[in-house]
């Protein structure tokens, strides 16, 4: 029987190859033309009337607790009183509602799936109310740049990655002057509800917005985004958006270099992952790709570990992979790692405090004044270590902190001082293999014939802004579901969420004041949504943990390969997430 002929194909095959590429300018590319295509599966609540219909939702008797609730009751006090906690169902289809006046705004680093969200937002809103776009995130809010989101302009960017349809930003609204401009942004437009999608530092200013807005009568919801995987709450919020994509991306790539290592023979490969504050990242693409070694920061934290003892143990296996003639392997590493380490870690605490509180001082000084000014105010122990490091990396920990006057870690090439460490260390051991390991002669020579080469690499923004997976496709666009229903029904302070991902998705919504903690930020504590850690007793990690020490020493890895989205894979959760909440297998289902 012959093939039918695609239409698109027939028709592109009538023009030059110029004419074709020229096409696919303005992201029109096959896979960006094909992907708009694919059809985005709701949650049953949505569609008990037949058609898609936003609904009302109810207590489902379950409540989330904050660290100190009396702090957030002293800061947070409306907004406390409403909630009492209790997390929120999905419940009836809403009568037709008119008039409705809606913004949304991205907040920090982009995440694949995040127009999505916009997407189910603008169509649970429906033709009769209106959805703006603030520009530029809570910058663009403050400036008022917003601008009415139509469903043709959406369309051009359905199922696709970043966040440029709007922009983002890191702006933080926390001073009475930036409170009381939202304030007359929100009355200009006349806005009813305003959606901030983002991470934990976004959905706590959106906890602040909430409280400030109530009494303008414009309701304020957050939406979970970071690929780093922190922003969680167990089972009623499994995963943020953007996780998925992001690891399978790494995970990609990772698999690449692994494959690559016993071609060429010769090389370890050093690469850092995207995670400050945890190692959901690195976690899951060692799950995925079985890696030789994986640092886990929770885990030298639990331990204690020093950056001598680490090193120490990754020079040994590296030598123990060479005493059986495998000369290569890759090391993964969180970004964050630095901050785990125990002695590194009160050395940052320091250098943060020094910094702010000398500021002035150091602006007028060079790199090299500033490193002996440093000095002089050092313990002999912290300058002992501080002393001890590559130069590069002396001069990292120098740099201008962020907006929370802490270390920018991503800009500290950790890779490179476990490079420069493993060098010296691995010349140490060889000269007392004898005393660590039972060799036979044949080994030994191996071992002491042994050339270390390394190369590094950071993955950090290839993982934010590619085509979301066909999960963070379906999951965004139904959180955009959500928070556009609960804007319709005026409920304030929740984050928009989803449970049982295996099976027949529930629409939730978590109150923000449940989800609270208090950090220490430029030496004051600070009221903030908390961050989840990998948990060292969970499944995944023991899973790993389990395994880890055969990935050391065979190639055990696998190469997971692109992103699919159509084909065996393409419905698949992340590795931790399915291990962690006891699922029977890697697939997700809505309904």
């Amino acid at each position: 029987m012959p093939m039918t002929k695609d239409p698109l194909t027939s028709r592109i095959n009538t023009l030059s190859l110029a004419d074709q590429l020229t096409q696919m300018e303005n992201k029109s590319s096959a896979f960006e033309s094909e992907v708009r295509t694919l059809p985005l599966p709701t949650i049953a609540a949505f569609t008990q009337t037949g058609t898609l219909a936003p609904v009302s939702f109810s207590p489902n008797s379950h409540t989330l607790t904050p660290d100190q609730p009396d702090i957030v009751t002293q800061k947070l006090p409306h907004l406390f009183a409403t909630h009492q906690g209790q997390i929120l169902k999905a419940d009836t289809p809403l009568p037709t509602l008119t008039g409705k006046r809606i913004a949304v705004l991205f907040s920090g680093g982009p995440a694949a799936g995040g127009h999505n969200v916009i997407a189910g937002i603008k169509a649970i809103l429906g033709p009769n109310n209106t959805l703006f776009g603030v520009k530029s995130g809570p910058k663009g809010l403050l400036a008022g740049e917003l601008f009415e989101i139509t469903n043709d302009a959406l369309n051009k960017v359905k199922n696709l990655g970043g966040f440029d349809f709007l922009g983002s930003d890191r702006t933080k609204i926390k001073t009475r002057e930036q409170y009381e401009q939202v304030k007359l942004v929100v009355k200009k437009f006349a806005l009813n509800g305003l959606i901030i999608v983002g991470g934990d530092d976004s959905n706590t200013n959106a906890a602040f917005l909430a409280e400030l807005l109530q009494s303008e009568g414009c309701t304020v919801i957050g939406v979970p985004k970071t690929i780093d995987g922190d922003l969680q709450a167990g089972a009623w919020l499994p995963i943020s958006f953007g996780f998925d994509t992001a690891t399978k991306i790494y995970a990609e790539m990772v698999g690449n270099i692994l494959q690559d290592t016993p071609s060429s023979r010769k090389y370890w490969h050093f690469v850092k992952l995207m995670g400050r504050s945890a190692s959901h990242v690195a976690l899951e693409v060692a799950l995925q790709t079985k890696p030789s070694f994986t640092l886990i920061s929770e885990e030298v934290a639990a331990k204690q570990s020093t950056l001598g003892e680490i090193v120490t143990q990754l020079g040994k296996t590296i030598l123990s992979r060479a005493a059986k003639g495998l000369n290569y392997g890759v090391v993964l590493i969180p970004e964050g790692v630095i901050e785990f380490i125990p002695e590194l870690k009160t050395l940052i605490q320091t250098l943060n405090g020094l910094i702010a509180s000398h500021e002035t001082d150091l602006q007028i000084l060079i790199l090299t004044e500033k490193l002996t000014f440093i000095q002089s105010q050092l313990n002999a122990e912290q300058k002992a270590l501080l002393m001890s490091l590559p130069e590069a990396i002396k001069q990292q920990l120098l740099l201008e902190r962020d907006s929370h006057g802490n270390l920018q870690v991503s800009q500290i090439p950790t890779e490179q001082l476990l490079i420069e460490m493993v060098k010296i260390k691995l010349k140490e051991l060889k000269s007392k293999a004898e005393t660590w390991g039972e060799w036979s002669a044949k080994e030994l020579d191996r071992i002491m014939q042994f050339k270390f080469a390394s190369n590094s690499h950071f993955f950090g923004y290839e993982g934010r802004c590619g085509a979301p997976t066909r999960f963070d496709a379906a999951y965004t666009y139904n959180l955009g579901l959500i928070a556009g229903s609960l804007t319709l029904t005026q409920q304030t302070g929740y984050m928009a969420a989803i449970t049982q991902l295996d099976h027949d998705w529930q629409a939730i919504a978590l109150p923000l004041t449940g989800l609270m903690g208090v950090e220490t930020r430029e030496g004051e504590s600070t009221l903030v949504i908390r961050k989840a850690l990998v948990d060292i007793q969970s499944p995944a990690f023991s899973y790993f943990v389990s395994r880890r020490s055969q990935w050391a020493t065979q190639d055990a890895f696998c190469n997971p390969g692109p992103i699919q989205l159509w084909g065996p894979t393409s419905e698949s959760l992340p590795f931790t997430i399915a291990l962690n909440h006891g699922l029977s297998s890697l697939k997700f289902r809505i309904k």
